[in-house]
């Protein structure tokens, strides 16, 4: 598991193992059952205190994404199709509020953006 840290990044180091660990569940690199490091081991290979992996997995645990057993370790959980929509239904909420602030720089006006959409939907 690939997992990087950015000391210049606005986000605490939890929050940022935790999206990246979260990306990798939405995207199907982890899947339902794999087992995650221990908090130990991540804390380690990231030369963080482990607090703050606990941090990420408990939070990860709360958000549906990890379900934990004590002695065993934590797993990627069978996965919440909703929990999943919803997450990919603000991905694309934030790229269209990115497209409008485009749209208007240049003078572009609903009826032209709406139109570039409909053919961008139509190509699949």
């Amino acid at each position: 598991m690939n997992i990087y840290i950015s000391n210049a990044s606005g986000d605490p180091i939890y929050q940022q193992i935790a999206d990246q660990i979260k990306a990798q569940i939405l995207a199907g690199d982890l899947k339902e059952g794999d087992p995650l490091p221990s908090m130990r081991l991540l804390a380690k290979e990231l030369r963080i205190s482990v607090i703050t992996t606990k941090r990420a997995y408990e939070e990860l645990e709360r958000e549906g994404f990890l379900v934990s057993y004590t002695g065993k370790g934590s797993f990627v959980a069978a996965p919440n199709r909703e929990l999943i929509r919803e997450q990919k239904r603000r991905a694309v909420e934030e790229y269209l509020e990115l497209a409008v602030k485009e749209a208007r720089s240049c003078g572009l006006g609903f009826s032209e953006l709406s139109e570039m959409l409909g053919l961008l939907m139509e190509e699949e």
